[in-house]
């Protein structure tokens, strides 16, 4: 009952505070564990705080303090150190106490209520449905996956949303893709350009129009190329080849539209359709769900984007030039003003993510957390930006950002690039390595920093796979309950006082550490601490299985020790349905 043992301890602080300072009892009162155990249980560091206040050195106020903290059986030592810290060394009675409260509480152990049950949404993967969803986009997925379970965990009403993008150029140049590839399977060679979507699920989309519509959508390839621009030597990278090439697959896609007149939105929906709902089966395979799939296309068909465009206008952040208007961001610390609407009309990327933005808020979130990748850092100040503009509350949005997960394959760097269609796909690394791996891999680092995501290990059956080391704990404990054969209800009868060795202890405080665990890993949006800490956790119990029996001859003992055990099994099963990983019961 850790969250119980530091509201006892700043209560009996909060006394010796009344009587050594009156006029300072609204001082905070922090309680942290120290890294070193020989430290005691917890530590704080309120003498200091109040060196400035009294004028007096802060181990003479610490030894105030404990002259005047309140006799308790919670406290077996109390004392000084360094420059005035106290330390807290807990009686070993009250460091079992937890194992009692993680078996009543069981699933439930670690939930907080800092979120207050206010409504944040979480927007992650997002990704444009133009092909299947790389291992780059399984990073973003299992992190906001992991940290919508934790928020929700933490006490916060959670809705897990996915934006698609179904209304830019990418999804013109898919449509473009499907139709060329479908003309090629019925002898019409139109070149295939350098710069459309190269993979093999193109094809595959094609045959499926062919199937179902046999040569309806066919057309001659000297309508197709009539009026198109030539494409650059195939060996040129230059600015002005590649300029070229984008403005040849821009007349090949008004070309298609042209020819095809409404057919063309049957080809567009077709691709949509195919690749968001591969998509979508991925990420259910992946353990990774969403409450909303909110349509780009949504914002302009209600209007709103163009509302936001005026809106803008009216309060004074929009200005004309060279027929285009203009957003000045640089009013809200952006490097350079952004075009919203073009000068032929059009609404740009930016324009349909304000109105994005708009939406989010108006849907009356009280926060709203951004996943995106780490190539989007720039993107921030001009998002926010536009919600101040807009008079929204920018505090509310809060931005996450993802590092790319590079995979190492047989020590080879794995290239991935969707328009090439060269790319390891999150289906083949989740065939290769299995969910379980996947998901705590992704979260074994802080998702703004770099990930190396190293097969070999993930793949291994040894301790040095963290998570491997994870479950194992968790099959061992799961042997042992099999072995022992009793009702798991009689535990809470057990005499927890019998547990009194040192490893005991240690994996009664780092029972005792969950809550906490979850409540800063909530604040900081990092779910990888749950992943240390059950790394952690597996380590003492470990430890303790190889240097103890756990079921000994002593009933009264025995009964303690297994109910020590199932606690660590609740918790990992706590922490590591947080994660999306499985608790397999044998290995």
């Amino acid at each position: 009952m850790a969250h119980d043992v530091k509201s006892q301890l700043t209560a009996l602080l909060q006394q010796a505070l009344a009587s050594v300072a009156p006029t300072a009892t609204d001082t905070p009162i922090h309680l942290e564990r120290p890294r070193d155990p020989t430290h005691g249980d917890f530590a704080t560091n309120l003498a200091m705080q109040l060196a400035k206040a009294l004028k007096k050195n802060p181990r003479e106020i610490a030894s105030q303090l404990l002259a005047e903290l309140p006799v308790s059986l919670l406290v077996a030592r109390a004392e000084i150190a360094g420059a005035g810290f106290i330390n807290f060394t807990l009686d070993p009675r009250a460091k079992v106490d937890v194992v009692g409260a993680v078996l009543v509480d069981g699933g439930n152990f670690g939930r907080s209520q800092l979120g207050a049950g206010h409504k944040v949404q979480v927007e992650f993967v997002s990704a444009n449905p133009t092909g299947p969803l790389h291992v780059g986009h399984g990073r973003g997925a299992a992190y906001g996956a992991s940290l919508s379970s934790l928020l929700a965990f933490a006490g916060w009403d959670v809705t897990r949303e996915y934006y698609v993008n179904d209304a830019g150029r990418q999804m013109d140049i898919l449509g473009l893709s499907t139709w060329l590839r479908y003309l090629d399977q019925h002898g019409v060679s139109v070149p295939f350009p350098p710069n459309a979507y190269q993979g093999g699920y193109v094809r595959d989309m094609a045959q499926q129009m062919t199937v179902a519509h046999a040569a309806k959508y066919v057309r001659a390839a000297e309508a197709v190329l009539a009026g198109t621009p030539g494409l650059p030597e195939a060996d040129r990278a230059d600015d002005e080849a590649k300029q070229q090439r984008e403005l040849h697959l821009d007349a090949l896609i008004a070309r298609a539209k042209e020819l095809l007149g409404p057919d063309w939105d049957y080809v567009h929906q077709h691709a949509l359709n195919e690749q968001l709902a591969d998509c979508r089966d991925d990420l259910e395979q992946f353990g990774v769900h969403f409450d909303v799939w909110f349509s780009e296309k949504a914002l302009y068909d209600t209007g709103l984007v163009a509302r936001c465009v005026v809106l803008l206008e009216e309060k004074g952040h929009i200005y004309l030039q060279n027929g285009a208007k203009w957003f000045r961001s640089t009013a809200f610390g952006d490097e350079k003003d952004r075009v919203v609407q073009r000068e032929n009309g059009l609404y740009t990327y930016f324009a349909s993510d304000i109105a994005y933005h708009l939406n989010k808020f108006e849907r009356g979130f009280d926060k709203v957390i951004n996943i995106w990748g780490a190539d989007h850092h720039g993107y921030i100040p001009r998002v926010s930006g536009a919600v101040k503009a807009l008079d929204l509350d920018a505090g509310k949005l809060q931005v996450a950002l993802v590092q790319f997960a590079v995979l190492y394959r047989n020590g080879q760097k794995a290239s991935m690039s969707t328009r090439s269609g060269e790319f390891v796909t999150l289906r083949e690394l989740r065939g290769e390595v299995g969910n379980d791996a996947c998901r705590f891999f992704y979260a074994l680092r802080k998702s703004d920093q770099h990930l190396d995501f190293d097969l070999d290990l993930a793949k291994s059956q040894t301790n040095e796979n963290p998570v491997y080391y994870i479950q194992y704990a968790h099959a061992r404990i799961c042997s042992v309950l099999a072995q022992w054969g009793g009702d798991l209800a009689t535990l809470a009868d057990a005499d927890l006082a019998l547990l009194s060795n040192p490893r005991e202890l240690a994996i009664a405080n780092k029972l005792a550490e969950f809550r906490d665990v979850i409540e800063n890993a909530a604040r900081d949006l990092a779910p990888h601490l749950i992943a240390f800490y059950l790394k952690d956790l597996a380590g003492e119990f470990h430890g303790w299985y190889n240097a103890e029996r756990m079921l000994v001859d002593d009933a009264a003992l025995r009964d303690a020790r297994v109910a020590l055990a199932a606690a660590v099994r609740q918790v990992i099963r706590n922490g590591l349905a947080i994660l999306g990983v499985s608790c397999p019961e044998s290995m």
